[in-house]
């Protein structure tokens, strides 16, 4: 029988597997998770023949290396990066065959953060909560990977998409977030609010899967203290002491207690997901307003 899996030779950064995450268990403390950059995800596992519900893996910076024990057809996506298959360079972002036993190699990313490789069958680790995704906050899924681990996959899919060239959005050189207000910017001076939605952040390099963290002018408040924990949404800009806008991603927690000064457009959320540090980041305000957060099943 044909041994359907990967061995991870080198795991890069943080390389994790990903899919469109476990949304409906905020009341259970659990964030959501997935894919970033969803719109890259869901493109290569397109051309690579997966349902849209298949698991990939989620490469940060520096790429990861994999050898094959059958078969099978990839596509790397996302952030652009050299990808070679036994030392010889390949297509980056179309389908490509890899042979029994050759490895497969993945490099840095040359623009943007985060790559995604879609293999044939998509990477069959076990279900948590519906999900194969890695969550770094709460612990849940398979672990980030390690050199030497096992991937199965599932069996091979259909024909996959014959394409010569699939477009994908280049990684932004200003990252431009558009924001509805609310529902806490009540907490900040009139003029905080107008700096947040006027002024130039620049991404951090603290940054991670959490959240985005961006480096600029603080925030000044017009309240003290700390509100009692409430519920956090994907997208939400929360602002901690420092006055620095943080922006929830994938795993961001479903609870806290500093005030959100607004929340972000989620398509925009993608594009945060491939910003570099030092990227120049706009927030733009838009209509209507946040007026209550609610801690849902759903978000």
């Amino acid at each position: 029988m044909t041994d359907r899996a990967l061995t991870v030779v080198r795991a890069g950064a943080l390389t994790t597997v990903q899919d469109r995450g476990r949304p409906g268990h905020a009341h259970l403390g659990v964030p959501r998770s997935g894919a970033l950059d969803a719109p890259a995800a869901a493109l290569v596992n397109r051309l690579v023949g997966n349902p849209p519900e298949a698991a990939v893996l989620e490469t940060t910076l520096d790429g990861c290396a994999v050898r094959t024990r059958s078969p099978v057809t990839v596509v790397v996506g996302g952030a652009p990066s050299a990808v070679t298959v036994d030392g010889r360079p390949v297509a980056w972002g179309a389908p490509v065959h890899v042979p029994s036993g050759a490895l497969l190699d993945v490099g840095p990313a040359l623009a943007g953060v985060r790559g995604y490789l879609a293999v044939g069958g998509g990477v069959t680790v076990e279900r948590v909560l519906g999900s194969r995704s890695t969550d770094l906050l709460s612990g849940l899924g398979p672990a980030p990977l390690t050199d030497g681990a096992v991937l199965p996959l599932g069996p091979p899919p259909a024909p996959y998409t014959r394409v010569d060239v699939a477009p994908q959005p280049a990684p932004p050189a200003e990252l431009v977030l558009r924001v509805r207000p609310g529902p806490r910017d009540d907490w900040f001076t009139p003029e905080a609010v107008r700096v947040f939605t006027t002024r130039v952040y620049r991404v951090s390099a603290s940054s991670n899967r959490i959240g985005l963290r961006t480096e600029g002018p603080a925030l000044e408040r017009a309240r003290a203290g700390e509100l009692p924990s409430e519920g956090m949404v994907l997208g939400a800009v929360q602002v901690p002491p420092d006055g620095r806008p943080v922006v929830f991603l994938a795993d961001h927690p479903t609870t806290g207690g500093y005030p959100v000064i607004g929340v972000v457009h989620r398509p925009d959320l993608a594009r945060a997901a491939q910003a570099v540090p030092g990227t120049p980041t706009r927030f733009v305000a838009v209509r209507p307003r946040f007026t209550a957060l609610r801690t849902t099943g759903t978000r």
